[in-house]
């Protein structure tokens, strides 16, 4: 049997990158699979009908994390459309980097309406949901809470916030067996990560040259350690971060 066969997982912001890969793996270990997304509907559409096409279950449900509403929606059509919910990945994020001078309001609260406040919205909504079994959820934050890249404060910022908020949450939720933890990846080569230039700036080419593997990292690096977190394997695990940077620190 596969390792998450009859459960329901919800991957936030799944459309592209490193959510669609982990949505395309917690399926082909077994899960159904909500693929949720802000604007990129085809996008997410794809991801449902990869996954479909390989035999397994799966929705796509448009939400801003940011927004109780909409959060709200995305937790009612998981159980109209699976019974149940399992399993929990925020993953949605946005990423801007900005000098210390160009950093405004917008700025500011436009990462951690995201980032922060988009994780406790979800987690909060996702607690309910859960059945008497409990459930996993599984953070995606990022390297830069601890390598802190120049020009990223805000952004480093929140995910140091998301690493804190996992390790708390998973001592507050613990007697509920909710496990919660968090996975760190390092450069990894997304669409956003292209549109926005940062492998071809100074400070991408620098962060790739720091890694002992020698390669920028793939979502399939990052998919497997969240589907073990997510199931029954990772039973005994529960405030951890996981760095998966391709041994850079």
């Amino acid at each position: 049997m596969s390792k998450l066969e009859g459960k329901v997982a919800i991957v936030t912001g799944a459309s592209k990158g490193i959510g669609a890969g982990i949505a395309r793996r917690l399926a082909e270990a077994g899960a159904a699979v909500v693929v949720n997304y802000a604007s990129s509907k085809a996008g997410a559409d794809r991801v449902v009908a990869d996954i479909a096409r390989d035999g397994g279950r799966a929705i796509a449900v448009q939400g801003n994390v940011a927004n109780p509403a909409d959060i709200d929606r995305l937790f009612v059509e998981t159980k109209q459309a699976f019974g149940r919910l399992d399993i929990l990945v925020n993953n949605a994020g946005i990423y801007e980097f900005s000098p210390l001078e160009d950093i405004t309001e917008e700025h500011f609260h436009r990462q951690f309406d995201i980032n922060v406040l988009g994780v406790l919205l979800a987690t909060k909504e996702a607690v309910k949901h859960f059945g008497p079994a409990g459930g996993a959820i599984v953070n995606i934050s990022s390297a830069a809470s601890t390598v802190t890249p120049p020009q990223g404060s805000v952004y480093s910022a929140t995910k140091a916030s998301v690493d804190a908020v996992t390790r708390s949450l998973a001592k507050e939720l613990a007697p509920r067996n909710i496990r919660v933890n968090a996975v760190n990846p390092g450069v990894v080569e997304t669409e956003g990560v292209h549109t926005v230039g940062v492998l071809e700036s100074d400070l991408g080419k620098q962060l790739i040259a720091q890694i002992p593997l020698g390669r920028i990292g793939q979502p399939r690096d990052i998919a497997p350690a969240v589907a073990f977190l997510a199931s029954d394997d990772a039973a005994w695990v529960t405030g951890e971060t996981w760095l998966i940077t391709g041994g850079a620190r």
